[in-house]
């Protein structure tokens, strides 16, 4: 399997990007009526298909959501099978009253953050980033 493995240098090179926009996450009984590239992500769970899309196209579609969030990629192509990442991301936001849904895509990581809080997130994991230093779990 490809991409980073080591702890240590995926927190040294993870770059957090902020990309441009609002996204929402919503879950639809089925999606036969979204075009396939206005959807961002997809889960499908026994109780419906969830959905991340951006904002303005899910009014479009009328969907219903309560969450608006801001999307961060974290640049570093982050193994699969690395171990700690994301729970270090975590708890460093937690920590700083953010609510964090981390979704794993082959070549990156992504983070869905309420609107309010992606400049403050990027600060934090840039800092992060910056110093290499994390405490253990």
């Amino acid at each position: 399997m490809s991409g980073q493995t080591h702890l240590k240098k995926l927190i040294a090179g993870m770059k957090p990007v902020l990309n441009t926009g609002e996204y929402i996450i919503s879950t639809l009984k089925t999606v036969k009526n979204i075009q396939r590239k206005d959807i961002l992500c997809e889960f499908k769970e026994t109780e419906g298909t969830t959905v991340v899309m951006e904002r303005q196209k899910a009014d479009a579609y009328n969907l219903p959501y309560t969450y608006i969030a801001s999307w961060i990629t974290l640049s570093i192509h982050s193994s699969l099978e690395a171990v700690g990442l994301t729970a270090i991301i975590s708890t460093l936001l937690a920590k700083n009253n953010i609510s964090c849904n981390i979704m794993a895509g082959y070549y990156h990581d992504h983070l869905f953050v309420d609107c309010k809080d992606g400049q403050k997130t990027i600060q934090i994991l840039t800092e992060l980033s910056k110093n290499g230093s994390f405490e253990p779990f």
